[in-house]
């Protein structure tokens, strides 16, 4: 599979597109307004304690108080492990206290950003837990031998870790053996087939940086920022599967030393493939990729059948409705729909990704008959959604035809980075109709007349409501100024929005 990434690089932004056969599948966006805090560690202080929902308000300096479960203090884990029994909230942590925390979620439109106490610090080959001593091996390392190499290779190089199960959650590793001081590892999916002395330059790095840390907190004020993550770009050169890419093209000459010097110390293997793009063309016009962002805005996603997806994103969970639309098939309708199925599975494991949709994800697929077909299309998803570098899971076609499918939430999406609520609509994605609007003038009219003696009334409204009230609305105005005695003046107003309106009393 042919792979490339472009980075653009503005003064205030930075975007970062993936590009698998010609066609993008991911675009990372990152602003210096609005830089991503996930994975910063923060000396916070506990500002509130709210036993009934088991979980604390804490500040860390940002806009809103994060939010902090039992579940993700390790303390507690620790006392449930040692006595049995669950720990409320309140025997975990208490108002003022001094806490340090990793930001594990952004904050998501009315809520603020969720965190734990799992620390837990990303260099190129491994993830150091300062408060453990586990060890895990990326479950994506498949070979046996090369996962019995790389246990054997950080043991021999850290003493005492404990190795755990293969299908142990990462996020337990903290607490799957007895804190140390002297930290545990996960070896990750970028260590395989690596020589034991870049393991060990990557260990020792996070070593001098956990001990760094450590010096820091002992003069540090709550509310402080211990640990930032990197820049979006170094991230990627850092994190993601870049190894199989071709090209690495940065439209930005400084970026582009600043990744090459990262890429020297950290990731040799990628220096062939960086390189600078002078062209003129903008580096994101390439494979269309500008113009598919704006399609990943749109709720309607065209098949090239000719049916096609409408995706609505709301604050619960996000839906997807498959349509044949203008895809008539050729053989019979059951053989219509499964190829329309068939083609959205795979347009829908590309818009997930694309899109960044996060939390619960409701497919509905058009009902099948053959459960050879329903069989068919759940395999196409989960295909289609293994390259995907989030945490997924996919539960079984419904006998309503609807697939859920949870995917790992750290950010927010695509339209929540570029968009913002409509001001005329209120996020509605709908407007009251100049009719509606114009019954509602009618009522206000009655209830105005009942309370105050005035002698008029205008009616400033919109253009198109005012049009609706004098043309076929007009003799239910006659009848209505014969009915309250007073006559009833109108106002277009261009600045209003259709449901806007003012009654004035004259």
């Amino acid at each position: 599979m042919s792979e490339e990434i472009l980075v653009n690089v503005t003064p205030r932004e930075t975007r970062v597109a993936f590009i698998e056969n010609g066609v993008l599948q991911e675009v990372l966006i990152e602003r210096s307004r609005r830089r991503g805090i996930v994975n910063n560690i923060y000396l916070g202080r506990v500002t509130r304690v709210l036993p009934g929902m088991g979980a604390a308000f804490v500040e860390v300096g940002l806009s809103r108080a994060a939010f902090l479960h039992v579940s993700d203090i390790v303390a507690a884990e620790l006392k449930r492990e040692a006595s049995g029994q669950e720990v409320p909230i309140e025997k975990a942590v208490h108002e003022g206290q001094r806490i340090l925390v990793q930001v594990t979620k952004e904050p998501l439109g009315s809520k603020g950003a969720r965190l734990s106490t799992y620390l837990s610090i990303p260099s190129r080959y491994v993830v150091f837990m300062p408060f453990s001593n586990a060890l895990g091996i990326s479950q994506r390392i498949e070979s046996e031998d090369e996962r019995r190499r790389l246990r054997e290779l950080v043991m021999s190089m850290r003493p005492g870790l404990a190795p755990v199960a293969d299908e142990v959650d990462e996020r337990k590793l903290a607490t799957s053996a007895a804190p140390s001081p002297a930290g545990g590892f996960i070896v990750r999916t970028a260590a395989e087939g690596v020589s034991a002395d870049e393991l060990q330059a990557d260990i020792s790095f996070l070593l001098r940086l956990w001990s760094s840390l450590e010096d820091r907190l002992k003069t540090s004020q709550p509310t402080t920022l211990i640990y930032e993550d990197l820049p979006l770009v170094l991230r990627v050169m850092r994190d993601l599967s870049t190894a199989n890419a071709e090209k690495i093209r940065i439209d930005s000459r400084e970026t582009f030393g600043k990744v090459l010097s990262f890429a020297e110390e950290f990731v040799p293997s990628l220096l062939p493939q960086i390189e600078h793009y002078p062209g003129e063309r903008p580096i994101l016009d390439l494979y269309s990729t500008e113009d598919e962002i704006q399609k990943a805005l749109q709720r309607k996603v065209e098949l090239k059948s000719g049916g096609h997806l409408i995706i609505d994103q709301t604050e619960a969970m996000t839906t997807v409705d498959v349509n044949t639309g203008g895809f008539v098939g050729h053989r019979n309708l059951e053989e219509t729909i499964f190829k329309t199925n068939l083609e959205a599975a795979q347009a829908i494991a590309r818009q997930l990704r694309l899109r960044n949709l996060g939390g619960i994800i409701i497919v509905d697929f058009i009902d099948m008959e053959e459960e050879d077909h329903r069989r068919q299309v759940l395999r196409a998803l989960e295909k289609g959604l293994e390259r995907d570098h989030s945490r997924i899971s996919i539960s079984e076609v419904s006998s309503l035809g609807l697939v859920q499918i949870t995917r790992k939430r750290t950010r927010e999406s695509l339209e929540h980075v570029l968009c913002e609520p409509c001001p005329t609509c209120s996020g509605r994605g709908s407007l009251k109709s100049a009719e509606t609007v114009c019954y509602e003038i009618f009522r206000e009219i009655l209830r105005e007349q009942r309370q105050y003696n005035a002698q008029k009334l205008l009616v400033v409204a919109s253009r198109s409501v005012v049009d609706l009230l004098l043309d076929e609305e007009s003799t239910s105005i006659a009848e209505l100024e014969e009915f309250i005695g007073i006559p009833i003046r109108f106002q277009v107003e261009t600045h209003y929005t259709q449901e806007q309106y003012d009654v004035v009393l004259l």
